[in-house]
């Protein structure tokens, strides 16, 4: 890892990783009076002659912990680093901190969210970035900010005001992971086995919006992805575990309709038998390479459209040992007729 110049936008240094990847850390991207400075860090990809596409990213931890740093807990072993594969596909990465709901309640991490997306477009040609292709990614509760970012485009109603006002907070697509998106139905969707309440007050959804959902539904569903699908809505990728005691999995489901509902396109991967954090995922390799191939699909960077998957790893993976196991049995079967 080498010292390496920083772009002219900024007044320090970053490092140039393995695979020619360029990092810097603590960019501050806004300020909130009152609050701790706003932060993103940024991973360049080797520089290229044409701009390249962008992928802003939010952290999970239910809206109350977390840091930008983490990619989502699964992937946090992975050398080079998940944040380092995404730059080496070809985008520009910023990974996004956001006011946590101790420090305030929604829309505020709505409001820091698109406020990053817009620094990203103000300083694109300084970062080589093309401002037309920025591409929302998140998980779980970075998912459903993700999600609220790709929904809600150029609403003036949401934008806030934090950050260059001057600039679009819309995105080209959404990559969102296991993530709530409507609030009021997570109750009835439950997994039987969770022992999550969305309801109580204490619950993180609750502590999102400052009050119990129940008695404030009018917050909780301006906090929900669903109520903004409409026709002009880009494109989504869901992937989300089908045993996922924390969000359960009708969450997908209620976002991917919502959305195909109005014409959006959405792919809407089932990791069967996968919980939260992709706790029993069987290929997480499959997982994030099918989330980067959308992403690059949609950016223009891979020219031949591959087909949507469909099939979950276990359903895979089942098929794979059945036509071991059917072809071990037939060889012993027939060594066994010819000693006969």
């Amino acid at each position: 890892m080498t010292a390496a110049v920083w772009p002219p936008i900024l007044d320090a240094r970053g490092f140039v990783l393995d695979g020619g990847t360029t990092m810097y850390h603590a960019i501050e991207y806004a300020s909130v009076e009152g609050f701790r400075p706003l932060q993103l860090d940024l991973y360049l990809p080797a520089p290229t002659p044409d701009p390249v596409p962008a992928i802003v990213y939010f952290h999970g931890g239910g809206w109350s912990v977390g840091t930008r740093r983490r990619f989502g807990r699964a992937f946090k072993s992975w050398q080079p680093s998940a944040l380092e594969r995404v730059a080496a596909a070809g985008f520009a990465v910023a990974t996004v901190d956001y006011r946590l709901s101790s420090e305030a309640v929604f829309p505020a991490q709505l409001h820091d969210a698109k406020a990053a997306v817009r620094w990203v477009r103000a300083n694109a040609a300084r970062l080589n970035v093309d401002p037309t292709r920025i591409v929302a990614w998140g998980e779980s509760a970075g998912g459903h900010i993700a999600a609220l970012v790709g929904v809600t485009g150029d609403r003036s109603d949401l934008e806030g005001n934090v950050g260059d006002m001057e600039f679009s907070s819309s995105v080209c697509a959404v990559v969102e992971h296991y993530a709530p998106t409507d609030l009021l139905a997570a109750a009835a969707q439950r997994h039987p086995a969770s022992d999550a309440d969305p309801n109580s007050p204490d619950s993180p959804e609750s502590r999102l919006i400052g009050a119990a959902l129940t008695d404030r539904p009018d917050l909780a569903r301006a906090a929900s992805p669903v109520t903004y699908a409409h026709a002009g809505a880009p494109p989504f990728h869901i992937h989300h575990g089908t045993e996922d005691r924390m969000v359960p999995f009708g969450q997908a489901e209620s976002l991917a309709a919502a959305l195909r509902a109005v014409g959006v396109p959405v792919e809407l991967v089932a990791v069967d038998g996968a919980d939260h954090f992709w706790i029993g995922a069987l290929d997480l390799e499959a997982i994030f390479t099918a989330s980067v191939g959308f992403a690059r699909r949609v950016t223009g960077l891979t020219e031949t459209p591959t087909e949507t998957p469909t099939e979950t790893p276990t359903e895979a993976l089942t098929e794979a040992l059945t036509e071991a196991l059917t072809e071990a049995l037939t060889e012993a079967l027939t060594e066994v007729i010819a000693n006969r």
